[in-house]
């Protein structure tokens, strides 16, 4: 009997103190490794997801979509909850399109309770994942930007990230009404890695959709057109812009060489920038207009006034020419300016002044930027009178020693389109704002009359000119500066025109970037100019005039 006591009392005894180590056991996980064990299961177990919002579509004027947003596949992973990584690995590689050893490196990653595999890849291969039922490892419906047209307007409209975040372009600028609200989604897990519950916790908001001013059609036809310039002149670049000169819509705006917008970073960085903007240049003779509207402007000069043109001129240290020499002769203003004559312009400048001149420069809109709706805008370069050298007048009257922008360029040539009245160029529709009168409608009327010239007998654009318009415009062929003087080998051309002259309703700006073989702007950029506009004055139902 007493055994039995004494064998009942050891085992109390062991159960007691088994009872007692359980009890310890416990409180030090509940007490002291409790936070870090719960955390543990919830990284295996519970997921918190971004779920971008579905980004506001990008249309044309007429509701042509240039950039929407489509369903694409996620494929993420737990790594605590896949048993068996290398298998894993080499079954979802070939399917999601990447190497095993990326795809494995992600599923070893120590610590991490959740890891991207692939993201914004096509349906079918998110489908393809979820049916390898591989335990840890799923799929989520994720937006993606695509671009229908590819290359149309790819520099204007930009590109998006895969964060979702715009990256260029009209992506860039008016990222947050794009964009909308991003949300949050959890998910629970069970042991095996199937999803037993999937919450939002907080639902994404879609974009806004944005109508662009751009018109698809001109659009295309300017991409065609440059790139024609590009295979028959091999320039570094070009650029060409149509707008509305009534109220500064841009009807396109096309850069070459094109950009497939679905792998814009793939691009070289030249191709990616939206040189209508970003890109400055010595305008060259487009830009004596500027400088007869200021002479007229002063009443310093009238179109029929006459000039004594030598062969040559000095200016300080400069001795200025004209392209095709010639004796002495008289020239009114209207044939210096038909005839781009560097000498006669310069004549004109320098009876303007340096103060006056500086004064109409900055009227037009030169040295500062347009507020044109497209990140990357340049200002441009413009001396002030103070920082002007001895030459200064010999060079800047015809558009040298200064720098500008296409858009810049086209805003100009606006004033002088609308009687006198510039528009901020804009490609948001809804977004033009009021006019501001540069010139005298008088004087706008008379240099509009002159830029006639230009395409006339005589003129240096006779290749502009389209049957049954009457068109008005300026060629450029400008040097590029290079250290010590300018280039005997590089040239922009280019060529801004306005039709019908009479009653402009359309502005057109060529601008070719180092052209090979011909380099003048009525060879390169003039014809380029007529077979934009040919298209464009029928297809928007403006009569002949």
């Amino acid at each position: 009997m007493v055994k039995v006591d004494r064998r009942i009392g050891l085992l109390f005894t062991a159960f007691l103190l088994l009872l007692v180590l359980a009890g310890t056991r416990a409180i030090w996980l509940v007490g002291v490794q409790g936070s870090s064990l719960r955390s543990k299961a919830a990284a295996q177990q519970v997921q918190i997801l971004h779920v971008p919002a579905r980004r506001g579509t990008i249309t044309d004027r007429n509701g042509v979509e240039l950039a929407v947003s489509e369903d694409s596949a996620t494929v993420f992973a737990n790594p605590h909850l896949v048993h068996d990584p290398g298998a894993a690995a080499s079954r979802i590689a070939p399917v999601i399109g990447r190497p095993v050893p990326e795809v494995l490196r992600a599923l070893t990653q120590s610590g991490r309770g959740f890891v991207y595999l692939a993201r914004q890849i096509d349906t079918s291969r998110g489908d393809a994942v979820r049916k390898l039922k591989i335990p840890g490892v799923d799929v989520t419906t994720e937006p993606r930007r695509h671009y229908p047209h590819r290359e149309l307007a790819s520099q204007l409209v930009g590109a998006v990230g895969t964060d979702g975040y715009g990256l260029a372009g009209i992506e860039q600028s008016r990222e947050r009404k794009l964009h909308g609200a991003d949300g949050r989604r959890r998910v629970v897990s069970d042991a095996i890695g199937q999803p037993v519950s999937i919450v939002d916790v907080k639902p994404s908001t879609p974009g806004h959709d944005i109508r662009l001013t751009i018109d698809s059609a001109i659009q295309e036809r300017a991409e065609a057109v440059l790139h024609s310039v590009g295979q028959t002149y091999q320039p570094k670049g070009a650029t060409a812009m149509v707008l509305n000169p009534r109220n500064g819509d841009i009807l396109a705006l096309a850069n070459w060489p094109p950009v497939d917008a679905q792998h814009f970073g793939d691009a070289p960085a030249y191709a990616r920038q939206d040189r209508a903007v970003g890109a400055s240049y010595e305008p060259g003779s487009t830009f004596k207009a500027i400088t007869v509207s200021g002479a007229l402007e002063e009443r310093l000069a009238t179109p029929g006034t006459v000039f004594s043109v030598p062969p040559s001129l000095r200016v300080a240290d400069r001795v200025i020419h004209d392209a095709e020499g010639h004796g002495y002769e008289s020239l009114t203003v209207a044939r210096i300016l038909a005839q781009s004559s560097n000498v006669g312009t310069d004549e004109i400048g320098l009876r303007l002044g340096r103060d006056n001149f500086d004064k109409w420069v900055r009227r037009f809109g030169f040295g500062r930027a347009t507020g044109v709706e497209i990140p990357g805008e340049a200002a441009g370069i413009v001396p002030r009178p103070s920082q002007y050298s001895g030459s200064s007048m010999g060079n800047l009257p015809i558009g040298q020693g200064l720098a500008v922008t296409p858009v810049q360029m086209a805003a100009a040539y606006e004033a002088i389109a609308d009687g006198g009245i510039a528009h901020q160029p804009h490609v948001i529709a809804g977004d033009s704002a009021r006019g501001r009168r540069v010139v005298d409608a008088d004087t706008a009327r008379k240099v509009a009359r002159m830029l006639e010239g230009v395409l006339g007998p005589g003129g240096t654009a006779p290749e502009a000119q389209i049957p049954g318009y009457i068109l008005a415009g300026k060629t450029g062929t400008a040097q590029k500066p290079e250290p010590g003087g300018y280039s005997s080998t590089r040239f922009v051309a280019s060529f801004i025109g306005f039709a019908p002259a009479r009653d402009p309703r359309l502005l057109v700006a060529v601008m070719v970037d180092e052209p090979q073989g011909s380099i003048y702007g009525g060879m390169v950029a003039a014809p380029a100019f007529q077979k934009i506009a040919s298209f464009a004055l029928p297809y928007l139902r403006i009569p002949p005039g």
